[in-house]
């Protein structure tokens, strides 16, 4: 009879005597302590918002000070915030490996901001859509003589349209100095078909529009008291701001002066940097924060986005170096950044 081979249990070596842990779930979280301090060193805790309080007074009756969590989907966010009211240190821990840690970042409040500007964003294409079916069905090819019939001369056309204007040189008079289409070609492309039906579709949808521009306009306004509270702590001279590279505005950058903004809880500018535009740079802030400590180097950085190469190694021979899959929406506003550079006509799109 073969002998069976005994495995030794390896030692865990305690390195914070103060450590706590929770895994997170959707209806309980499970949280543990130091084994020597207690008999019971797991507990199970609702996730109901006096249970989170009564989580952290557990952890604080048995001398925790720093917690581990496991962030799992959004679950984790109003434990780490509670936790963090009561002056914990709280770590999230990378479910995949327990060797990598992610610091929530110190701009956590304009995160959830940002998300809803894209949310606004995104719901006003439908909108926007409609509005453009609505003017094709009339024959009213404002989209072949402006640019953009979200700009100013579109917008005030079809506002007149809405009002019930039908007078084509009134129409026309509505065109910006910057229009590229002289009122003759405005005049052409505006005499059309307008039933009533259309004329309602149309109003419909310029309702729905404006009102989520509201919306995202009122997400500006918060967005920017957020980050003056953020950045008051912060000496910088505004004078020294740079010029900005580029005077060409981009269509989803908030109304906002947001490089002065940055420039208050940063002190740099981010948009200096090739491909990291206004809105791109705030919400990259917004995701990593402005305190990177939690990794050691850049690689480390790099490795936790899923951005570096795989290392994938048996034998002494490398199976794959494939990169590993990410939902970081750091990541995809990195790759979006360097899109944007392999595009641009500077020493990195060249390379």
């Amino acid at each position: 009879m073969a002998k069976q081979k005994t495995h030794k249990i390896p030692t865990i070596e305690t390195v914070i005597i103060g450590a706590g842990a929770v895994d997170i779930g959707s209806r309980e979280h499970m949280a543990a302590v130091n084994p020597e301090v207690t008999d019971a060193p797991v507990r199970a805790f609702g996730t109901f918002t006096h249970d989170l309080h009564d989580l952290a007074d557990w952890f604080k009756s048995h001398g925790v000070t720093s917690v581990a969590k496991e962030s799992t989907g959004v679950y984790w966010i109003p434990a780490y915030e509670i936790l963090e009211q009561h002056g914990f240190e709280v770590i999230l821990v990378n479910a995949r490996y327990a060797a990598g840690f992610d610091q929530r970042p110190r701009l956590r409040p304009c995160e959830p901001i940002c998300a809803s500007v894209n949310g606004w964003w995104n719901m006003q294409r439908p909108p926007f859509n409609t509005c453009r079916k609505a003017l094709m069905e009339m024959n009213l090819q404002l989209r072949h003589v402006v640019s953009d019939i979200t700009g100013i001369t579109g917008m005030k056309i079809i506002c007149g349209i809405v009002v019930g204007e039908r007078d084509l040189d009134m129409l026309s008079s509505y065109r910006d100095v910057r229009c590229k289409a002289s009122t003759e070609t405005i005049k052409a492309a505006l005499n059309g078909n307008d039933p009533p039906e259309h004329i309602f579709a149309l109003t419909q949808s310029l309702e729905l529009y404006d009102f989520y521009q509201a919306k995202m306009l009122e997400c500006d306004r918060h967005l920017e008291a957020t980050l003056a509270v953020l950045g008051s702590d912060t000496e910088y001279d505004p004078s020294k701001l740079p010029r900005p590279r580029t005077k060409t505005k981009q269509v989803s950058t908030p109304s906002f002066d947001v490089r002065t903004a940055l420039l208050g809880v940063l002190g740099v500018d981010l948009t200096q940097i090739h491909g990291m535009g206004l809105s791109l740079s705030l919400k990259l802030v917004g995701k990593c924060g402005t305190d990177l400590c939690a990794w050691l180097s850049a690689k480390n950085f790099t490795s936790w986005l899923c951005l570096a190469p795989g290392n994938k190694i048996s034998g002494g021979k490398v199976l794959s170096s494939r990169t590993r899959r990410s939902s970081s929406r750091a990541a995809y506003l990195l790759r979006l950044a360097a899109v944007t550079i392999g595009r641009s006509d500077t020493a990195l799109g060249a390379f």
